[in-house]
């Protein structure tokens, strides 16, 4: 499996070169092969999110994954894109809005929504979405870019 990182081309933005508005994005596929990786990294073995015959008696009525998985690519989106290599990562909330099933691409997507120049310090509005546009988990990252 090719990792998600190797189809994303790192960024090395500046303070100066980030603005207000600008949106970053990109595209990952989610099978069940990742949350296993997941699984098996975090120790979450919660059934809801491997096991088909459990899955099946909830509410969802099949397995869906997990949500701090999918939280997990909003570090990709700031480690990689915006800033990349600058980021320091200060804080991320999540809302987690819906389930996603596996076997669905999803667009994770941050955009910029306030710059504070004293600190260098920038607000990202972080989504994920599915094919539909249905809003899965959405968020606000707090980033201090280095190295300035």
């Amino acid at each position: 499996m090719e990792s998600i990182s190797a189809k994303i081309i790192p960024n090395n933005l500046s303070f100066n070169d980030i603005k207000v508005g600008r949106v970053f994005s990109f595209e990952v596929f989610v099978d069940k092969a990742l949350a296993r990786s997941f699984a098996k990294l975090t120790g979450d073995k919660n059934p809801l999110h491997l096991d088909e015959d459990y899955a099946r008696k909830t509410e969802f009525g099949q397995t869906i994954v997990h949500g701090m998985l999918l939280g997990s690519f909003f570090s990709t989106l700031v480690g990689m894109l915006c800033p990349g290599q600058n980021a320091l990562y200060l804080s991320q909330d999540l809302r987690f809005r819906n389930p996603l099933k596996f076997g669905q691409t999803v667009n994770v997507a941050g955009v910029v929504t306030a710059k504070y120049d004293t600190a260098k310090i920038i607000d990202i509005r972080t989504t994920i979405k599915d094919k539909n546009g249905t809003v899965i988990i959405d968020g606000l990252a707090k980033v201090k870019v280095r190295n300035e």
